[in-house]
């Protein structure tokens, strides 16, 4: 019996080893976590993913707004300096015509000569941008697309079919800048 506790013993009353709230330690409790500690713990947690959560959605935006920004500049420097390239062709044929007229006493075949050769240059700048004609020629079928009827007039051809271009029209990259300005026989 030495170490059970006789009746006159005392107990151990090491300070440490005193329970301060005696009916807040159950049997029934033993092993089980305090609920409002549990749920203050999920608390924390949840808050600390809606930080997260929110800060990622802070860089998403700013991300967002950033592209938003670039791509703004973009289409402003692109509009800005999108005809560089064709005001950069046009610059010979300025350049050919202005020589042609500083010169004194030339011939007629000289100066057509001079003006073929400016036309060529203005037909490549032209076709390095994309700019292409439009040149029905009689017998075509009228597009309302890409042709403007100026007239209309009584023919033996098909109604509809272009009689005479009037002034040419072009298309840059397919889409009509200017429509060919034509006359177009009449229906019967």
């Amino acid at each position: 019996m030495s170490a059970e506790h006789k009746p006159g013993d005392q107990p151990n009353l090491d300070p440490e080893n005193v329970n301060p709230n005696p009916a807040a330690e159950t049997p029934e409790d033993a092993g089980t976590e305090d609920p409002i500690v549990a749920l203050q713990a999920q608390l924390a947690a949840a808050q600390a993913e809606a930080k997260d959560n929110y800060d990622a959605m802070l860089r998403a935006r700013a991300e967002a707004d950033n592209v938003r920004r670039r791509a703004q500049e973009e289409v402003s420097k692109a509009q800005k300096f999108g005809i560089e390239a064709f005001a950069e062709n046009l610059l010979p044929v300025k350049d050919s015509l202005e020589a042609a007229l500083a010169q004194e006493n030339q011939s007629i075949d000289t100066l057509r000569e001079g003006v073929d050769v400016t036309l060529k240059q203005l037909v490549g700048a032209f076709e390095r941008n994309k700019l292409v004609e439009i040149a029905p020629v009689p017998g075509d079928k009228f597009n309302p697309h890409h042709h403007q009827a100026i007239a209309s007039v009584p023919s033996d051809e098909p109604a509809n079919t272009v009689l005479q271009t009037l002034q040419k029209g072009y298309l840059i990259v397919d889409r009509v800048l200017r429509p060919a300005l034509v006359t177009v026989a009449a229906a019967k």
